[in-house]
């Protein structure tokens, strides 16, 4: 999304851009395909959503003119075991206290730790963007120090973070998870609105859309090999076994790639990890939830969407280390014998198929300390620029990270202005 953000802000504004991608489809790692080759089933890798504090992905989405096909959702459902719901949504007072009402009335939690909640949002009001140290420590040091109980980090801090980050609390920096919580529910009082693309994600960045940006031209299945460096410049790229000359080149490919197609530029990884995500897609014979959406509460899967009446959902596990050496078939009992405990209904209806797909490398791992080791846009070879989630954008990896990341390499390149500031 980095590289398509980038070529449709300078297409925009009159650059004649190429864009070369290995695959048949684009989105990168938010993207979606056919089930199989013989099945006309389109998935989503993962499942993908934003919020409107998301102002980035959502500039890009109308520079393509799809914003319409994102569907945004005000409630938040909260699902125990035993299938008890309790839902989170805005109610009538201003930001930070849009939530209070409905936070108050949820059954989930007990008044201590509401309470005890209420002390650590207030603590991110005081405390994001000005303390110095949120970069090395953890959000799981930080729920200490703010002595949140056991059951308010599970319930509440995790069953957001993990999903918004990908990452376990015990390896998240706290900056991180401030910031979600910051801009996705303290800012302003939509901001936490949850946008679900009702389209398959690949339709988001199609050849139609692609009809706004005519000095944009789209080279599919088509790899590049190697960054074309002569005297300490780009001169071009490798691609199909040919070069192509180019003026710029904007590197949007992951960090672990990146060094290898452009060596000259000294690009150095050195403790870089990746956090993966695993999707679960299960097609039932009957509808089994009229919820449009559910976090899932005290078992491995964390949440599911509803993707067509209740009888296609997709289950979603962030931070997903424990299921990728499981056999994909062990992944499917587990997902199906736990959504029974939430949702009653599955354990009356027939699985008619079913598919997992594991990201292993889903995103960069948002540890302490990598903030200071975050490129930025701009690299020691003239005409070489990076882009993607990966270089310091501000943000963890996400799509709106991405985003970001694709408009600050475009700033780079022209000197124009793409890049919207988050909310406040």
């Amino acid at each position: 999304m980095a590289g398509l953000a980038s070529a449709a802000a300078l297409g925009e504004t009159g650059y004649e851009v190429d864009l070369y991608e290995a695959r048949p489809f684009l989105g990168g790692r938010a993207t979606s395909y056919p089930l199989n080759d013989n099945s006309e089933e389109v998935i989503d890798n993962c499942q993908h959503v934003l919020l409107r504090c998301c102002v980035n992905l959502l500039d890009f989405y109308r520079r393509l003119g799809v914003e319409g096909k994102v569907a945004f959702h005000r409630e938040f459902h909260f699902v125990e075991p035993g299938g008890r719901i309790s839902t989170l949504k805005r109610g009538a007072l201003p930001a930070p206290a849009h939530f209070a009402g409905a936070f108050l009335r949820m059954p989930m939690l007990g008044l201590a730790e509401k309470a005890a909640i209420a002390r650590g949002l207030l603590a991110i009001r005081r405390e994001y963007a000005r303390r110095e140290d949120l970069d090395r420590i953890t959000m799981a040091e930080w729920l200490a120090e703010k002595r949140q109980p056991p059951r308010a980090v599970e319930r509440f801090w995790r069953q957001v973070l993990v999903s918004a980050v990908n990452e376990e609390l015990d390896r998240m920096a706290a900056g991180h998870g401030l910031q979600v919580f910051q801009l996705g529910f303290l800012a302003q009082s939509d901001s936490c609105e949850m946008g679900i693309p009702a389209a398959p994600l690949g339709e988001l960045y199609n050849a139609e859309a692609w009809k706004r940006f005519p000095s944009v031209r789209l080279h599919t299945r088509t790899p590049v090999e190697r960054v074309a460096v002569r005297g300490g410049r780009v001169r071009g790229v490798s691609a199909g076994g040919s070069e192509t000359g180019a003026e710029t080149v904007i590197l949007a490919v992951p960090f672990e790639r990146a060094a290898a197609l452009a060596p000259e530029a000294g690009l150095c990884f050195d403790g870089w990890e990746h956090s993966p995500i695993t999707g679960i897609h299960l097609w039932f014979d009957r509808p089994v939830t009229s919820l449009p959406h559910g976090t899932l509460l005290d078992r491995t899967i964390q949440w599911f969407f509803n993707k067509r009446e209740g009888r296609y959902l997709q289950i979603v596990v962030s931070a997903s280390r424990s299921l990728l050496s499981m056999p994909r078939q062990e992944v499917i009992e587990l997902a199906v014998r736990e959504l029974g405990e939430f949702l009653p209904e599955t354990r009356r209806a027939r699985i008619e198929k079913a598919h997992v797909v594991k990201e292993a490398r889903a995103t960069w791992s948002a540890k302490p300390g990598l903030e200071a080791t975050r490129p930025g846009p701009r690299t020691r070879i003239e005409g070489l620029y990076l882009a993607g989630d990966w270089i310091r954008t501000g943000w963890p990896a996400t799509m709106e990270g991405a985003v970001r990341g694709g408009y600050l390499a475009a700033e780079a390149v022209s000197g124009n202005r793409f890049l919207a500031p988050d909310v406040s």
